[in-house]
């Protein structure tokens, strides 16, 4: 359940700093977006947050009715998330676009229960056509990433709609900047979380990642039981080191993408890209 709660609050901080620069680009509709949803959020987490205290407090052996067993006490059923709002967590988490098998391991690193890909697949096309059905209706979609080059959506990458257009758009070097990226904001969630207790799946994936951003290992590591232990400030290091390499290249091609989207697609095609067809063309015009 903390897990959940610590999704939240990076929600509502995500959506506050959102809202500001919503502000700063004078965009009222999207201030008014991020509100609602921001409202909506609080709600979830206040909601939450009781739930947590009551079960965290039991009734005492005072209180609970003579002739009851204690292990018998009603308990209320978990109900899981559905499946889109289990991938905007995770979404929300990485603050990047993301492939489905990415999206999968977070969500059993870092929340309850199992999220398989397979799930994913026919999510976006059921994004696009309750959008188009009844644009707004939702207070966000999942949404294909665009690329930088076509406005076209990105095979196998999700993100929210909520977001900037600017980060949902991938470049040439989105790739290796979205990785780096996660590895940044997967490092913060597993640092929020007890050392002592973070699950194997989240240790895991920490290794992966260290393993495949240079210096982000110590030359000598000591194995433990659970594996050789991830040094996070080191990892958070070397990930921004090397981010620094790429990241005005990428921002550059796409705040020019995000700029050229604006003035060729229409609200659908900003949030689910052009059409194949008109692609090209779309790429042609200045």
């Amino acid at each position: 359940m903390h897990e959940h709660l610590d999704a939240l609050e990076q929600r509502m901080q995500q959506l506050q700093q959102a809202m500001r620069r919503a502000q700063l680009a004078r965009d009222e509709g999207q201030v008014r977006q991020l509100r609602d949803e921001l409202r909506r959020t609080q709600r979830a987490w206040d909601a939450l947050f009781e739930q947590s205290v009551d079960s965290e407090d039991p009734p005492t052996s005072e209180e609970t009715p003579p002739g009851t067993p204690a292990h018998h006490a009603p308990t209320e059923p978990v109900t899981p998330l559905p499946a889109r709002e289990q991938v905007h967590q995770v979404l929300n988490l990485l603050a990047v676009p993301a492939a489905p098998k990415l999206i999968s391991t977070v969500h059993e690193a870092f929340f309850a229960g199992a999220l398989a890909p397979s799930r994913l697949t026919s999510l976006r096309r059921d994004e696009e056509r309750s959008y188009r059905s009844a644009p707004g209706a939702r207070p966000y979609y999942l949404c294909p990433a665009l690329t930088s080059d076509l406005l076209s959506p990105a095979r196998g990458l999700l993100t929210v709609s909520t977001w900037p257009l600017e980060q949902r758009i991938v470049g040439p070097l989105g790739a290796r900047v979205h990785f780096l990226t996660s590895a940044l904001n997967i490092a913060d969630a597993a640092e929020r979380l007890d050392p002592d207790t973070l699950p194997l799946a989240a240790r895991q994936l920490l290794t992966r990642y260290a393993q495949n951003i240079p210096g982000a290992q110590a030359p000598i590591q000591q194995r433990t039981a659970v594996g050789v232990p991830v040094d996070l400030p080191l990892l958070r290091r070397a990930a921004q080191d090397e981010l620094a390499l790429h990241a005005d290249a990428d921002t550059a091609t796409r705040t020019e993408a995000a700029q050229r989207a604006r003035r060729q697609l229409d609200d659908a095609g900003l949030l689910f890209g052009g059409s194949f067809q008109s692609a090209r063309r779309l790429r042609s015009v200045p």
